[in-house]
């Protein structure tokens, strides 16, 4: 939070607890590259792990001020893109901007790789022309921002053929970007299904998902079956025509994709998961190795274009 999770603060929330990921307060990309570096983002060793967040409006000098988040040896560097106060939105930083084409190319032109990550429901206007009432009334989508910036950004990253991951809701927007549909509501639609909305125990493996022998998913893992979690009330449907499903779960729903053999030249790297990876890697380390294998990927496609 602005001019609230200084040191002092974030001192008294590692007493607290070990185990939390701090957050520094929102610093601008501007006051990092030009400002006191040392007083605005400097942190001890016992604060970790501890992340930082930066706001700005220009694309390079976000890129330059995560570079020197890195240096100082962050844990995480997040771009603020999503607080609704008035100060960040007049001040045109992070999710506002994201509504520029323009700025959405300059972004992905600056990053590595693109990773998509979990969240509120994808809205259905986008894959479905009628829904009836019982259907509508289970999703939680929000006012569709999100939804435009992602599609513009999935455009942006087939166009630069950037690698990309998809995660929960990623999985599913990238489906629909590229022409799928999805499942609105699982326990409605797929009466016979398990139950893949197990909120309390996110962190935890709770069904299996069968894995196609030759996908990178497999052989990335090293498994045929791989223990997930499973918080999602939606699923893919009817998979888009330049992806293919390389793990269900045993009622059928859709767990990950890849593209086609004939597709893989669109990008350097492209896999969706429906279950969280990032909530089982310290303890699972197959899930570990999806993000090694995004990271690798990114530093590959970096040095190809130096």
């Amino acid at each position: 939070m602005m001019d609230w999770t200084d040191r002092r603060c974030r001192a008294f929330h590692r007493v607290l607890t070990r185990r939390a990921r701090l957050y520094t307060e929102m610093v601008t990309a501007d006051a990092v590259v030009f400002g006191p570096r040392e007083r605005l983002i400097g942190f001890d060793a016992a604060e970790r792990p501890v992340a930082l967040q930066l706001g700005g409006a220009e694309p390079a000098r976000l890129a330059e001020a995560a570079r020197i988040g890195a240096e100082f040896g962050y844990d995480e560097i997040n771009l603020n893109c999503g607080c609704p106060s008035d100060r960040v939105q007049s001040g045109r930083f992070g999710a506002c901007l994201m509504r520029e084409p323009e700025l959405v190319a300059e972004c992905v032109r600056r990053c590595d790789g693109v990773l998509l990550t979990g969240g509120d429901d994808v809205n259905p206007k986008l894959y479905a022309k009628r829904l009836p009432p019982r259907l509508r009334k289970t999703v939680a989508a929000g006012p569709g921002e999100r939804d435009l910036r992602e599609l513009l950004l999935i455009d942006e990253v087939f166009r630069q053929r950037k690698p990309v991951f998809g995660i929960c809701r990623g999985h599913q927007i990238i489906n629909v970007a590229l022409g799928g549909d999805l499942v609105v509501d699982i326990r409605s639609q797929i009466p016979r299904a398990i139950n893949h909305r197990q909120l309390k125990k996110k962190s935890e493996i709770v069904h299996e998902a069968r894995l196609t022998r030759d996908s990178m998913l497999a052989k990335i893992t090293g498994k045929q079956k791989l223990g997930v979690n499973s918080t999602h009330h939606q699923a893919v449907g009817r998979v888009a025509k330049p992806l293919r499903v390389t793990a269900v779960s045993n009622d059928g729903v859709v767990e990950a994709m890849e593209l086609k053999r004939e597709e893989s030249r669109l990008l350097p790297y492209f896999m969706t998961v429906q279950f969280h990876p990032e909530r089982l890697a310290t303890r699972h380390p197959e899930h570990q190795e999806l993000f090694n294998s995004f990271i690798r990927a990114c530093v590959l496609n970096r040095n190809r274009n130096l």
